[in-house]
């Protein structure tokens, strides 16, 4: 399979925070950018497959700041690595400054992992990832090391088998 790059996968998806939307501090509720945050990063895995894809974790959420009622939010989903059947799919949250149009601030990040499944649901071979920008190429290195990680805390993975982990902890070149 032919090698696409993430921006072949860009998903942009952009909302108001309405009334219905919000907590009682007046505040986007988690639970809703979670659900846009799934929208966008599903939309970019099937750009990147061309599959029926599903999500299969949420592996980092990072709510860094509060977003108010009216602000117009952006989310940017791209594949940041492709595995067999799966993709992860980083997503960035921007907020445009209500004073200054134009001006956005990064106000949270997620990590999501699809896969790409066939008619009957079964996993489906994926194209690998290119990437192009350092931020893709950062993004892209520290995917397999994300996937060890949450491998060994599922109980599917055994810590010695980690072998990216286990480079970052350990000089095996030493022994």
């Amino acid at each position: 399979m032919k090698a696409k790059t993430p921006k072949e996968s860009l998903s942009i998806l952009t909302e108001i925070v309405l009334p219905n939307d919000t907590n009682n501090l007046n505040n986007l509720m988690g639970g809703r950018l979670l659900h846009w945050m799934d929208i966008a990063s599903a939309i970019a895995a099937h750009r990147h497959s061309k599959r029926i894809v599903v999500t299969a974790s949420v592996n980092n959420v990072s709510f860094n700041q509060p977003i108010s009622q009216g602000s117009i939010v952006t989310l940017e989903a791209k594949v940041s690595r492709a595995f067999t059947s799966s993709m992860e799919v980083f997503i960035d949250v921007w907020v445009e400054d209500n004073q200054e149009p134009g001006k956005r601030t990064k106000a949270n990040e997620a990590i999501y992992t699809f896969v790409a499944v066939d008619q009957l649901g079964n996993p489906i071979n994926v194209p690998p990832i290119a990437p192009e920008t350092h931020e893709e190429k950062q993004r892209y290195e520290g995917a397999l090391r994300r996937k060890q990680l949450s491998l060994i805390l599922g109980g599917k993975m055994k810590p010695e088998d980690a072998t990216e982990l286990r480079a970052l902890f350990f000089n095996e070149e030493a022994k």
